[in-house]
């Protein structure tokens, strides 16, 4: 029972490592130029609700200028996000913004997955168990099937009158 408690703080930790770990990185380094390639990639269309990176709608032509203009300015990639937000609105966003009902979309499949994890550290000894005890008693089962008795003359007579019958 130890070892389980163990191995599911283990995999708790390692996941909770993995999540800081990523956030980290980004509040960790510089803020470099930012391009039109990278906004691009994580915004949509708000008329045709494609990815901008694809969309070739007039709008979207539109919404590339827009983001050319706020380049020019000098402005980081959060802040275009911001002013394409308070421009279009939040669906311009390709992913939600992490807050409010939005913030499920970020929690649980992390969390879908830590349960499952721990589901099968906890059902997976109790599953081999049972398959031990199966197997222990088709093995007990078989042993009994060996061991029939014989057939009686009486039984033989009849099995031999049985099958030259039908035979």
């Amino acid at each position: 029972m130890t070892r389980r408690l163990l191995v599911v703080l283990l995999a708790l930790g390692v996941a909770l490592g993995m999540t800081l770990a990523t956030g980290t990185n980004a509040l960790a380094s510089p803020t470099p130029r930012t391009a039109l390639s990278d906004v691009e990639d994580e915004v949509m269309c708000p008329s045709c609700h494609e990815p901008l990176a694809l969309a070739q709608s007039p709008q979207a032509i539109s919404e590339r200028d827009f983001i050319r203009t706020l380049i020019a300015q000098g402005m980081t990639k959060a802040q275009i996000k911001q002013a394409l937000v308070a421009q279009y609105g939040t669906s311009v966003l390709a992913r939600p913004p992490a807050h409010g009902f939005n913030l499920t979309v970020y929690v649980l499949p992390p969390a879908l997955l830590i349960a499952g994890v721990v589901l099968l550290i906890v059902l997976l000894p109790r599953w081999r168990a049972r398959t031990r005890a199966g197997d222990a008693a088709a093995a007990a089962a078989a042993a009994s099937e060996t061991a029939k008795p014989a057939l009686t003359a009486e039984d033989a007579r009849r099995l031999d009158d049985d099958l030259a019958r039908y035979g």
